[in-house]
């Protein structure tokens, strides 16, 4: 064997685990998951605003479940609008920017909302970016 292996010496290799740690770390990731599935039960105050030749809608404040995917609500919208799948509609938080469809109502809301609202500003075209 080559000189500096760690066979030479007659000792093994020091294993940054131990078998029982595996077991433990399995546990641990486990537990996370099953904390990341369970749904949010608490609820977001969303307002929405017209932008542009977009409709006003009647009542503007909704309370939405906080686990929900942002294309929840493009798809609660098109349903209080009465839009179809093919109508355009972009959405914006703030005046600002078109958050990703996948993004969480939670998150949106912890980064961005305002006066305990989450602002989606909604248009018939293209209005920022």
């Amino acid at each position: 064997m080559a000189s500096g292996s760690p066979d030479d010496s007659g000792r093994q290799a020091a294993l940054p685990w131990t078998p029982g740690d595996v077991s433990e770390n399995a546990t641990e990731a486990l537990q996370a998951l099953d904390t990341y599935k369970k749904k949010d039960p608490s609820k977001v105050v969303v307002r929405f605003k017209a932008v542009g030749n977009a409709p006003i809608m009647r009542q503007n404040f909704y309370k939405i479940t906080a686990s929900n995917r942002f294309q929840a609500v493009i798809q609660f919208l098109r349903k209080e609008l009465g839009w179809k799948a093919g109508d355009p509609l972009f959405t914006y938080i703030n005046l600002a920017f078109s958050p990703a469809p996948d993004d969480t109502v939670s998150n949106l809301y912890k980064s961005f909302a305002t006066e305990g609202h989450l602002i989606v500003n909604y248009s018939t075209t293209a209005a920022w970016g």
